[in-house]
């Protein structure tokens, strides 16, 4: 049976072709299904496949149902004449899904596909004509961005996989016309190439080269320069081999210099009197330092809880520190910390990157390209890294294998298997002497050696574990009168629970038990409020808590609640880091939500939760005023005060990690009261997360939020949460269930009479159906806005309202009518000092003035844009600024700074992770190149 006459355009838009006519495929999602069903001609792809292609590890609950909406929309548009009721012929259903019955050569991808890697077989056969002309046939497939807007996480891997393969074909077209002596047609497709991949070094190789055999050899040398400071100061690395061999053949140096960056030195303090262990610290140190010869990648120290592999592994990297010149990182994974979220190899990777002097706006947002960064930047580097607490080989996988001259040091409860020269060693427990000396150390070398017996029974009571017997020494320290043969025989009446227990951490638990007993049951007040203290951090699944916070959760006075901290800090149970934060150690925290207060759970919980909502209401009210935030949740706790925006968003930067977890926990907690504020907490986090452009977290708060309204038949949280879904959506690209978040906020805001939320709705609706280039749909619900913010007298709603008018009369090609709206509404927000707003404004008149022919006038207002978004600290309307001024200039016929505009524009849309204006830089990259020279 002949296959069907289809033609599948994936390189591009996504498309069909059907008998030589193209087919609308549909919208976004039926098109994503395609390309799924595309990527795998004839064979099954399942219904799970397809919605994990889709929506990701977090479906919504009509997945299944959308799945077969979009299926049905495909069979009518590929098989548009089949009979109803009738079998389908193309797309046909399989066990547990779907397959679609073409050809591989009807989908161009895959064509495109063969067609590059005939074309590489033919380069390395030295049949170069063959080479370039199927080169040419295959490139020739190409009509845009691969895979156009679909969305889902399969389409965001399949594109990136599709433009690596088109970079590298365009390479190999163009060594295969060096090759054939047509180096002249090589030098502007190699051009573009670098332009668009700046950190791709093969193509600067061959731009070397091509420029040399065109006889341009000061060109050439010029590309090499260039390219050693990009990679330089986007990588931290100098050339590679291919490279520097292209430089020697036109008769360049070979040695490229390299700046110093910083020297980190991030150990944490070495604990006092460190005793014990000395085999491991031996072999460690052996390890570590070994002579003349390079240590292992990869060392990794392994035990049960409380073997001291943290105190330990601090205590050796301080010992061969003189090794590593470069510096030493400190990380803890969090891979045991009960009830906060272990470290993700992108925030791993992110604090690394830090830690070396990478700006943090430089540290791109995703876990591929953080850790490709870092492999870059540390290659070379003499650094020791030490990991601790990893959960396991997973956590740390995508650091093998390490880069050259970094040596990585891991704690993990867990039995690493490591293997290709990465060594492991494993604690066990504490031998007796070494314990004893432990002790001594800690209580006094003249009271364990006129008690042997009691200290031979504190230590097995210990169980050997370096930190029940820290625990131990510290209450022996607090209580001079008593002998250690007392302290065991305290610890002996727990003798049944150790012996039920039967693992590694039984004798630490029962040392912390001991211990918080002694602080209950004291007859010092502070003793008293540091075992209050530990009990109300045991509610608390935050990575950690500052003063002013734990003094909201025991509701005392900050001076109060600094005192218990400290008692605890002094008693080993509490650990305080160099800003002043408090954590619990793992252990501890494990102990400490057993402890039940006094008082309960909920009221503490309360307190801080309410505390966290006001106080980032007021943050966020600090640093933007002009902003209108969700209040409609009361908060009984008054928030902190900030003097001004700087206090305020160093607040929230500080805060954040915490308050995320606060109002994750939250807004998962049973009780009705907690779980709304919760979401008062969650939902305040709009405009700050908004301006930092923290796309999935705007989604994820959204959607809890909505979990918790449906609970509680909550429309008022229902309507804020839909909101913010919608605005995650609609950053993310997905326009459809932006749409349908924002059309809920606006049905909901109707229900309520809530007409500023009405009218919000109506400008959230504007700007995502422009962002569709839906115009006139977005015109309507501008003009709606604006009615209803005149009506209730929102300056703040009109202003927005006017800059949608203006930006969809613009596109309508209505330029005079998109001018005066833009410019009414540039003045009001001048007025009102609203720099995040007043920045869109410029932008729009920028880009208007340039549509009309009047550069000068649109370059100063795009510069002026650029510096009142800068102001308000929004940062995708920096990248949209800069764009637009690598437009304005380029229409100046000034290519250098056009070119700088856009490069900065890239490098801030790379950081923020945003797909769609990375495309809208390669769109106007295409466009320079196609400019004429600088005039």
């Amino acid at each position: 049976m002949s296959a069907p006459d289809l033609g599948l355009r994936l390189l591009g838009p996504v498309s069909c072709v059907l008998d030589g006519e193209e087919v609308d495929a549909g919208p976004p999602r039926q098109r994503a299904v395609l390309v799924m069903l595309a990527a795998s001609p004839g064979r099954v792809v399942t219904q799970d496949q397809l919605v994990e292609g889709l929506w990701g590890g977090r479906p919504p609950a009509s997945a299944r149902q959308s799945v077969y909406t979009y299926v049905a929309g495909l069979r009518r548009a590929i098989e548009p004449a089949r009979d109803p009721g009738a079998r389908p012929g193309l797309l046909v259903g399989a066990a547990g899904g779907y397959r679609l019955l073409v050809e591989p050569d009807q989908v161009d991808a895959i064509a495109f596909t063969r067609l590059a890697e005939a074309a590489r077989r033919s380069a390395g056969a030295g049949a170069h004509p063959e080479a370039l002309r199927v080169y040419e046939q295959a490139l020739g497939l190409w009509r845009g961005r691969a895979l156009g807007d679909v969305p889902g996480p399969f389409a965001e891997a399949e594109r990136l996989r599709l433009e690596e393969l088109r970079a590298g074909a365009v390479e190999g077209r163009a060594a295969a016309r060096i090759r054939l002596g047509a180096a002249d047609e090589a030098v502007p497709e190699l051009r573009a190439l670098v332009a668009r991949h700046p950190l791709r070094e093969h193509p600067y190789e061959l731009l070397v080269l091509a420029l040399d055999a065109c006889g341009r050899r000061q060109e050439a040398l010029r590309v090499y320069e260039e390219a050693r400071h990009v990679l330089d100061d986007e990588l931290g690395v100098g050339p590679g081999e291919g490279l520097r061999r292209a430089y020697a053949l036109v008769g360049g140096g070979t040695e490229v210099a390299r700046e110093e960056g910083p020297v980190p030195r991030q150990l944490p303090r070495d604990l006092s009197g460190f005793v014990g262990r000395p085999r491991e610290i031996a072999r460690l140190r052996a390890l570590l330092a070994p002579g003349d010869d390079e240590p292992p990648p990869m060392v990794v120290i392994s035990g049960a809880p409380g073997s001291g592999k943290s105190a330990l592994a601090v205590h050796v990297a301080h010992g061969v520190r003189h090794r590593f010149p470069d510096g030493q990182v400190f990380v803890n994974l969090r891979g045991g910390t009960p009830n906060v979220p272990r470290l993700t190899p992108q925030e791993i990777a992110a604090r690394l990157l830090r830690a070396i002097g990478t700006p943090n706006e430089d540290v791109p947002p995703g876990s591929e390209e953080a850790v490709a960064l870092w492999r870059a930047r540390a290659q070379g580097r003499r650094l020791l890294v030490l990991l601790d607490d990893a959960a396991g080989l997973a956590q740390i996988r995508w650091l093998l294998p390490v880069p050259e001259g970094v040596c990585v040091l891991v704690t993990s409860r867990e039995s690493l298997r490591v293997g290709d020269g990465r060594v492991r060693v494993r604690l066990g427990r504490l031998p007796r002497a070494e314990a004893g000396s432990m002790l001594a150390g800690l209580a006094g070398k003249g009271r364990v050696r006129s008690d042997p017996a009691g200290t031979a029974s504190l230590i097995r009571l210990c169980d050997g574990l370096p930190l029940a017997l820290r625990i131990a020494g510290a209450r022996l320290a607090d209580r001079p009168d008593w002998t250690v043969g007392e302290l065991a025989g305290r610890l002996a009446d727990e003798r049944t629970r150790l012996h039920e227990l039967e693992a590694g951490d039984l004798a630490v638990r029962s040392g912390l038990a001991a211990s918080w007993s002694h602080l209950t049951h004291s007859d010092h007040a502070v003793d008293r409020a540091a075992a209050r203290m530990l009990a109300l951090l045991g509610l608390v699944h935050v990575p950690d808590l500052s003063a002013d916070a734990a003094a909201r959760l025991a509701g005392v006075p900050e001076r109060e609640a600094g005192c218990a901290l400290d008692r605890l800090s002094d008693a080993h149970l509490l650990e305080r880091d160099v800003r002043g934060r408090f954590q619990l150690h793992d252990l501890v925290r494990v102990f400490a939500g057993e402890l039940v207060p006094a008082e309960g759970r909920k009221a503490p919980l309360l307190r801080l939760f309410g505390y966290y909502a006001a106080g980032l209401r007021s943050a966020a009210r600090t640093a933007d005023p002009n902003r209108v935030h969700p209040t409609h949740l009361p908060v009984a706790e008054p928030g902190r005060a900030f003097r001004d925006a700087d206090e305020a968003n160093a607040w929230i930067e500080r805060e954040e990690p915490t308050l995320l977890a606060a109002a994750a926990q939250a807004m998962a907690d049973p009780d009705d009261d907690l779980a709304r504020t919760g979401a008062a907490l969650g939902l305040a986090m709009l405009w700050p997360q908004q301006k930092a452009y923290r796309v999935a977290d705007l989604i994820s708060i959204g959607n809890r939020a909505l979990s918790v309204a449906e609970r509680l038949a909550d429309d008022e949280t229902a309507m804020h949460a839909h909101s913010q879904a919608g605005v995650g959506e609609y950053f993310k690209g997905d326009l459809t269930a932006a749409l349908e978040h924002i059309d809920r906020h606006l049905t909901l805001a109707r229900r309520l009479n809530d007409r500023f939320e009405e009218q919000r709705a109506h400008g959230n609706l504007a700007a995502t159906y422009a962002k569709a280039q839906r115009y006139d749909r977005a015109l309507e619900h501008a003009l709606a806005q604006r009615e209803i913010a005149r009506e209730i007298s929102s300056e703040v709603g009109e202003r927005y309202a006017l800059l949608q008018i203006g930006n969809a009369h613009r596109q309508m090609g209505r330029l005079g009518e998109a001018a005066a709206a833009l410019e009414e509404a540039a003045a009001m927000a001048g007025r009102a000092g609203d720099a995040a707003l007043e920045g869109h404004m410029r932008h729009a008149l920028g880009a208007l003035q340039l549509d009309r022919g009047d550069l000068e006038a649109g370059l100063a207002q795009l510069e002026r844009a650029l510096g009142r978004a800068v102001a308000g600290g929004t940062k995708l309307m920096q990248v949209q600024c800069l764009i637009q001024l690598a437009r304005a200039n380029r229409l100046l016929t000034r290519r250098t700074a056009a070119a700088e505009r856009l490069a900065e524009a890239e490098s801030l849309a790379r950081a923020l992770d945003s797909a769609s204006w990375l495309e809208r830089v390669a769109e106007e990259r295409e466009a320079m190149g196609a400019a004429g020279p600088e005039g």
